[in-house]
């Protein structure tokens, strides 16, 4: 897709997911490079410098899109050609889709130790990270049981639960007010992450917070599932992350409310660190307090704006 198509796609929500969104950034810029022939360097970075502002600003609360935008461009702004930028974006696009791909992998076979044979665990949403964790434990072989929240307004569970049934998992779909009910059952809460930020609080789809409490109140570990590009360098220098609203839309019909009612409809909340138990990375499991460390080893030398 072109980078209209892109922007509009992940607006709408026709691509959706963290580690998704960030791969089509990434694509649509390295497809830019093949595509279009610029007569200067000058012109590429003009055009280049819209494309990277118009996919950032289309989720800006998924750093996972800034961070794969980042290192798609990694090193263009010290390209002397055209010819060298665009080989230099290619490969920097095609090498970061490689390595989001491995990035799930790793994940899942490191999150699968974490969960036991027998284990009943409850997930949020449709995240990639969190669902491989649960996919590879069953493939080895582990009996286990999966809730999964419906995950309003968006209804993301549905996803979920086709994806886990297709695998032949035992999963059931729960209203997101029933977390609190079911989570006497659970042992283990196994989430993903938009944005994880420098002192290892997780930005996560709206109702995370409230699967973290009810996990923390009846003891059950809550894990956190993401690669590292999800980690925020700007946070570190007190950028806080904005949380993305949404159209009311989504959540009322034209006509159903009074003109004097407010609709908050918000897509992220944020889960301290305090209630996070683990994250798993494709660098290993780390504590939240671990965070920091991992965020200098991945972008000490990447410059962001």
């Amino acid at each position: 897709m072109n980078v209209d198509e892109t922007v509009r796609a992940i607006k709408s929500m026709e691509i959706r997911g963290a580690g998704r969104i960030a791969r089509a950034a990434a694509a649509t810029l390295g497809e830019l490079a093949v595509s279009k022939d610029w007569k200067s360097i000058s012109e590429m970075r003009r055009d280049i410098l819209n494309a990277k502002k118009e996919l950032i600003s289309s989720r800006p609360t998924a750093v996972s899109l800034m961070n794969g935008v980042q290192s798609t461009l990694k090193g263009f702004n010290e390209c002397g050609t055209v010819k060298d930028a665009k080989a230099l974006i290619i490969k920097n696009s095609e090498d970061f889709i490689k390595a989001s791909n491995e990035a799930v992998t790793k994940i899942g076979i490191i999150g699968s130790r974490r969960i036991k044979d027998g284990a009943v665990i409850m997930t949020h949403c449709n995240s990639s990270a969190a669902l491989e964790c649960i996919k590879a434990a069953h493939r080895s072989g582990k009996k286990i049981k999966v809730y999964a929240t419906e995950s309003r307004p968006w209804r993301q569970g549905i996803l979920t639960v086709n994806e886990l049934a297709k695998e032949g998992i035992d999963v059931t779909l729960i209203i997101d007010g029933a977390v609190r009910s079911v989570m006497k059952k659970v042992d283990i809460v196994m989430v993903g992450a938009d944005t994880i930020t420098s002192n290892g609080a997780v930005i996560n789809k709206i109702g995370t917070s409230q699967l973290a409490l009810a996990a923390n109140e009846s003891h059950v570990p809550f894990v956190v599932c993401g690669e590292t590009y999800k980690i925020s360098p700007q946070s570190l220098f007190g950028d806080m992350v904005t949380i993305e609203e949404r159209d009311i839309g989504e959540i009322v019909k034209k006509g159903e409310i009074s003109g004097n009612v407010k609709v908050f409809n918000p897509v992220f909340d944020s889960t301290p660190a305090k209630y996070i138990d683990a994250i798993v990375t494709e660098a290993g499991i780390i504590s939240p307090g671990s965070v920091y460390e991992i965020m200098m080893r991945q972008f000490g030398d990447i410059t962001f704006e």
